[in-house]
């Protein structure tokens, strides 16, 4: 394998990206209604719930989603696996955009938007006891950093151009960033794993407005065993996808090794999660909740079941068996966190909430912009590495019809 990252290169306006513009547009217009009438035009939120699907999926599902970049970040340079290093610059950039996408949600999402730009830089009006305040400052810091850790990629495109300011501008600050990543990668390491545990601690301080199946003081260390799980299942995910749509050979020796490794983080997260239900006495609840112990087994069954599909890449490693892993995990950690944030959420008797269609719309829309933005970006600039196999590997069935996409 070379670990040289190239653009991929071809034509962007593929019936994917088409689509994807379509999806953008509906939700552009959706926002527009938003911005102009409030969201109460769009929204089904209310007093009971505050907050729904942009905060649940789009900012709490988004960054596990997102997570990629700090699990391989781990990974590579704590752990000192470096053959894993060619999977570092894809994931570093789906965590920015995912990090992106969340911080757009808020705004969307907070009734005085216009006010936001006043967190970072006004620290004597903070309250220095919201967890939500360390969350925010601690996503906005870590986008940074994650822009600071993509930026070789736009400085080396530039040494190509024939442009002479931009040729000598990135001769001269690439070797600089090298010399400086160490420390911010180092930061990128402390941020999400303070902004991921504390998501957990939000929902620790609601109280009994979660239900006893999912608030335990345990949730911290919970929702960021599921930002690892989650953030290798998607370097899966994006790995395979990226390599199909972009007709690359696969890279299925490299991740079947890292099988054991992600199977033991939803193992762990399945343990201590039954270990706090039977210290505090409620395990009888996993089949007496009605509903809610549905959504607790279906949890549950997910991430053991993806569990054992990573467990049988250590013996035989297979393109479609990973990526059904990847697909199972996601699912499972997704569930768990909008589970967590609304299903379980019970502010009280009367109060009912389902997304409006708005609210899916300009999901969808986020959803369809952070494609768009991955797909120009791997086309055009040097993000994903140059791989070399002694003999060819062949996609997943199902994938290979939409690979020119």
């Amino acid at each position: 394998m070379t670990t040289e990252a190239r653009a991929v290169g071809g034509r962007l306006l593929t019936p994917t990206f088409k689509l994807m513009l379509v999806l953008w547009a509906a939700a552009t217009a959706v926002g527009v209604v938003r911005f102009t009438q409030g969201l109460g035009a769009v929204t089904a939120l209310n007093d009971g719930y505050p907050w729904g699907l942009w905060i649940a999926f789009d900012v709490v599902v988004g960054t596990g989603l997102a997570s990629g970049g700090y699990a391989i970040a781990l990974l590579v340079y704590v752990l000192n696996r470096g053959r894993y290093h060619p999977l570092v610059r894809p994931a570093i950039l789906t965590s920015a955009l995912g990090y992106s996408v969340a911080g757009i949600a808020v705004m969307f999402d907070v009734g005085r938007y216009w006010a936001l730009w006043k967190v970072p830089v006004m620290p004597w009006r903070w309250n220095t006891s919201s967890i939500l305040l360390e969350v925010a400052l601690c996503i906005m810091a870590y986008l940074a950093v994650l822009l600071v850790e993509l930026s070789p990629a736009l400085l080396e495109r530039w040494i190509t151009v024939e442009h002479p300011r931009r040729q000598a501008f990135a001769a001269r600050w690439l070797p600089r960033l090298a010399r400086a990543l160490p420390f911010v990668i180092a930061l990128g390491l402390v941020l999400p794993t303070m902004h991921q545990s504390s998501l957990g601690s939000l929902l620790v301080v609601a109280g009994t407005k979660v239900h006893p199946l999912w608030h335990t003081g345990a949730l911290p260390l919970l929702f960021l065993l599921t930002a690892f799980g989650m953030g290798y299942a998607v370097l899966y995910f994006e790995t395979i996808f990226s390599n199909v749509a972009f007709r690359r050979p696969l890279e299925t020796r490299l991740l079947g090794s890292l099988g054991v490794f992600i199977a033991g983080v939803l193992l762990v997260f399945v343990a201590v999660r039954f270990a706090g239900l039977m210290g505090a006495g409620r395990l009888g609840l996993t089949v007496t909740s009605g509903t809610l112990s549905f959504f607790f087994w279906a949890e549950t069954l997910l991430l053991l079941s993806a569990a054992g599909l990573f467990l049988q890449q250590w013996v035989h490693a297979s393109p479609a068996t990973q990526l059904q892993a990847a697909l199972l995990a996601l699912a499972g950690g997704a569930l768990y966190r909008i589970d967590a944030f609304l299903v379980a959420f019970q502010p009280g008797h009367g109060w009912r909430y389902f997304p409006s269609l708005g609210e899916i719309l300009i999901t969808l829309g986020f959803i369809a912009t952070e494609t768009m933005v991955y797909i120009v970006a791997v086309r055009r600039f040097p993000i994903l590495a140059g791989v070399s196999l002694t003999e060819p590997e062949r996609a997943p069935a199902g994938l290979q019809e939409g690979a020119a996409s």
